[in-house]
């Protein structure tokens, strides 16, 4: 696929600073982590940054955050030029997002002797299910669950020590970190497959424009088509996550 070249009114519109300010969410190790060696964000995200940054013709600061509510937040506040996080109608408020350019799976863990089998089974009276507050399953869920408690941490590890400690009987997330916390410590198992699927995309601050936005979209169709999220993906060491099909928008539950 050609690369067509940026009109420099968007590039300015983008980077109005000179700089292409980078919201990367650290809460998602999936996507994005800090380099053991360098302490630098590094991951699938930083690299669509990058690359984009040398697209537009400017250079590319990393602003980092701990959760997705802290990336969203900063990017609908204008304190960064774009983001990655996944798109849900709970955030479109302030926000223009792209197509997803990565699907990842929601699922859900439990203890080991708790009589759950299937993700259906959850939804009961007098079932607590812990979620990183402001996290794509915590939107989701919000809107999902009917009769059992959606309990909201400070974070994704708070919200699994929640369940080793007895205070919820279940706990939401991406499907790789639960299988790395039930890897790490016998006593929990994750449930067979998924409650929804992450649809990861990039966003823009709605004040920036359809033509922005519409820019930003055919970057990522570009990086999907090009083979540039399959590469980074395989570079970064991702399993369990898929490249998403083109211009796929819709919310998927299961």
């Amino acid at each position: 696929m050609t690369q067509q070249p940026t009109p420099p009114a968007l590039a300015s519109v983008f980077a109005p600073d000179g700089a292409l300010r980078a919201s990367i969410n650290l809460g998602n190790p999936i996507l994005a982590h800090r380099d053991p060696a360098s302490g630098e964000p590094a991951g699938v995200s930083v690299d669509l940054a990058r690359e984009f940054g040398r697209r537009l013709g400017v250079p590319v600061e990393l602003v980092a955050f701990e959760r997705a509510a802290l990336s969203v937040d900063a990017v609908r506040a204008e304190r960064a030029d774009i983001g990655f996080f996944a798109a849900d109608p709970a955030r479109g408020e302030g926000l223009r997002f792209t197509a997803p350019y990565v699907l990842i799976e929601g699922s859900y863990l439990v203890p080991e002797r708790a009589t759950v089998t299937e993700n259906d089974q959850v939804d009961r009276e007098g079932t607590r299910i812990s979620v990183g507050a402001g996290s794509a399953y915590d939107l989701f869920l919000t809107r999902e669950i009917r009769h059992a408690e959606v309990v909201r941490m400070e974070g994704a590890p708070r919200a699994l020590a929640a369940l080793r400690a007895g205070e919820v009987e279940v706990a939401a997330g991406i499907r790789q970190l639960l299988e790395a916390e039930a890897a790490r410590e016998a006593g929990v198992r994750v449930l067979p497959g998924r409650f929804m699927v992450i649809q990861q995309a990039m966003g823009v601050p709605a004040g920036r424009g359809a033509a922005a936005q519409e820019l930003l979209t055919s970057f990522v169709e570009e990086m999907k088509a090009d083979g540039f999220v399959a590469d980074a993906l395989r570079r970064h060491g991702v399993e369990g996550a898929s490249v998403a099909p083109a211009r796929e928008i819709s919310v998927e539950a299961r």
